[in-house]
């Protein structure tokens, strides 16, 4: 499975579920256990890569602001949201976290940014399809985020950092 391929099963589950991560989950399980074991945990390697990628200093950041405070666990949960976004959203707000501001049209801190068991999906499909658990990927483990820790109680600093996400969440 391509990088390609990868997105057009994000979209097109994204696009049926109506935006709804849940949802989303359940039809990417659907979706992935229609092909063969092997495809799936390519399709596992690139969320994880691309999980991996979006841990950020900067999109934690991001998050926090949106989510009106995020955890571990919450940002966790907030990349694979991101992802369940899409290729434009999620490429779009490496390149400029405070881009979010923009990219995503609606967004309710309430039910959106978790999307907890589109991190699972995979690991789900490949079981249905092979009884067993989806092997080891052999990616790096994670070390820590990326770029420099900001302090995210300073609202000064953060207003400052991420002036459209600011003007929108904070």
């Amino acid at each position: 499975m391509d990088e390609t391929e990868f997105w057009e099963i994000i979209d097109s589950t994204r696009a049926a579920a109506d935006g709804d991560p849940e949802e989303q989950a359940d039809l990417l399980i659907e979706r992935l256990a229609l092909l063969d074991p092997d495809s799936v945990t390519d399709f596992a390697r690139h969320f994880e890569t691309r999980f991996a990628r979006a841990f950020r200093w900067d999109v934690w950041s991001a998050a926090d602001i949106m989510l009106g405070g995020a955890d571990d666990e919450a940002f966790d949960f907030f990349r694979c949201w991101l992802i369940g976004q899409g290729r434009h959203v999620f490429e779009g707000a490496l390149h400029s976290p405070d881009d979010l501001a923009f990219l995503v049209a609606e967004f309710d801190p309430e039910v959106d940014g978790d999307a907890e068991e589109l991190g699972y999906a995979a690991d789900e499909a490949y079981e249905q399809l092979t009884g067993v658990r989806l092997p080891d990927l052999e990616l790096p483990p994670p070390g820590d985020p990326e770029g420099e820790q900001l302090d995210m109680d300073d609202t000064d600093l953060m207003a400052d950092r991420f002036p459209k996400l600011w003007a929108r969440f904070g």
